[in-house]
């Protein structure tokens, strides 16, 4: 599968925020956003997701336009910012929705085994993104947005949901967003950098210095 999403405007009131976007992912690659906070690239994954209305946008699959919001289409599975599993929800609960293997899910994260009757405000805020990190990539679907997977991590955790993305590459389209750059150049194939409201397709890591996202000497 070919993901594009194009000629994305964003205004808020008479502020533009993103003029002539252009992303692409494939099935089989990581593509990361880059860029500064407040640059834009939560707007974007909200607008790609269909939750954010932008003044205009063209989302192509397989050079098909898609007209309808892209949730609608049970193509997509996104891990916003904010949490995401409703607070009164037991652990094993938010399995059973998602159609994920607890079984599967605690033979790599075996620390979690305890929590499997806990609900899931009682977890610590990365315990509760590892879950909800874990349950976006393994439940079914073609595109993953992931905005800030990284957040509150522990180091280990941190290691193993990058060996997941790996994983899950394989067969689906996935788009990340973090401020942890180094790992999101770890797992990523393709790099956006947004800046000044637009993509910049980055070919060498080094134009991430030149275009002052990075200081010079960062990635040595």
């Amino acid at each position: 599968m070919i993901f594009e999403i194009d000629n994305v405007e964003l205004y808020f009131k008479n502020k533009r925020i993103l003029n002539g976007i252009y992303l692409k992912v494939d099935t089989g690659k990581v593509t990361a956003i880059l860029g500064s906070n407040g640059s834009g690239k939560s707007c974007l994954m909200q607008i790609t997701f269909g939750s954010m209305k932008a003044k205009y946008k063209l989302i192509r699959i397989d050079n098909k336009p898609i007209l309808k919001p892209l949730y609608l289409t049970k193509l997509v599975k996104f891990l916003p910012q904010h949490h995401l599993i409703p607070n009164f929800f037991k652990v094993i609960t938010a399995f059973k929705s998602y159609g994920v293997n607890w079984d599967e899910f605690i033979s790599q994260f075996e620390a979690f085994s305890i929590f499997k009757n806990y609900k899931i405000n009682k977890l610590s805020g990365g315990e509760r993104r590892v879950i909800e990190t874990y349950l976006i990539l393994k439940s079914d679907s073609k595109l993953v947005l992931l905005d800030e997977p990284f957040s509150h991590l522990a180091p280990l955790y941190i290691e193993q949901i990058k060996t997941l993305i790996a994983q899950e590459k394989k067969h689906k389209a996935i788009i990340i967003s973090d401020h942890m750059y180094r790992h999101i150049i770890d797992v990523s194939d393709e790099i956006y950098l947004l800046k000044n409201g637009c993509t910049k397709h980055i070919k060498n890591l080094l134009e991430l210095e030149d275009y002052k996202y990075l200081s010079e000497g960062s990635l040595s």
